[in-house]
């Protein structure tokens, strides 16, 4: 079945292992770098070295905007097109390298987010789950998931493979994860013609690759 059928695809080998491995080890390079700089009292940071801040999964590296990571927004562009047939422009790119016990928590995504894809850039595996219902299941008041929410789909992707989905529709997340490391990267994209076409371009950004506190809202 197609994404025009079911709002989510697995795209296998989407990136080459030697594009993914490369970018993997690149994120690696980074985050350590990022971590000396820190510990050693040495940056100057202007949101452009990644945080273990983020909320959704707390001291997990992560990085919006990395120029490698929206050099790939663009690129992977029109193979977004091509499986999702729709007329799409890039919003954001944002990439963690997960480690042991985290937890993506069962979600929807913000309006940045209506059409995007999630690619294994290496690692351990660790499955993401997917309804396909289109159902709301979480509080999110409290977080908790309401009973009798569908288990949804269990997708597994290798190195280089990408599944894209609807963000905005469907609800996404994964277990604890039970692996050491594991790099993913998320790329956002909106209709270009739908309702955040023009408000929302790139993420509000003046163009790709500025840090978020360029955003205008």
């Amino acid at each position: 079945m197609t994404f025009k059928q079911k709002k989510y695809q697995l795209i296998k080998n989407a990136l080459s292992y030697e594009l993914a491995n490369f970018i993997f080890n690149y994120f690696l390079l980074k985050k350590d770098a990022v971590q000396y700089m820190y510990e050693n009292n040495i940056v100057h940071d202007t949101g452009m070295l990644g945080t273990w801040t983020d909320e959704q999964v707390p001291n997990t590296y992560s990085c919006y905007s990395d120029m490698v990571m929206e050099t790939l927004l663009v690129k992977m562009l029109p193979v977004m097109k091509e499986h999702s047939q729709l007329n799409l422009i890039p919003t954001y790119s944002y990439a963690r390298v997960y480690k042991k016990g985290d937890i993506l928590r069962r979600h929807k995504d913000r309006p940045s987010c209506e059409i995007s894809c999630t690619i294994n850039l290496g690692g351990d595996p660790w499955p993401i789950f997917i309804d396909p219902t289109g159902s709301d299941n979480v509080d999110y008041k409290t977080r908790k998931i309401l009973p009798h929410a569908p288990k949804g789909e269990k997708v597994l992707l290798g190195v280089g493979d990408m599944l894209v989905y609807s963000g905005c529709d469907l609800e996404h997340w994964r277990e604890p994860f039970e692996g050491d490391i594991c790099g993913q990267v998320f790329l956002h994209y909106n209709h270009v013609d739908g309702k955040y076409a023009d408000s929302n371009k790139f993420d509000t950004r003046p163009m790709l690759g500025l840090p978020s506190f360029t955003k205008t809202k």
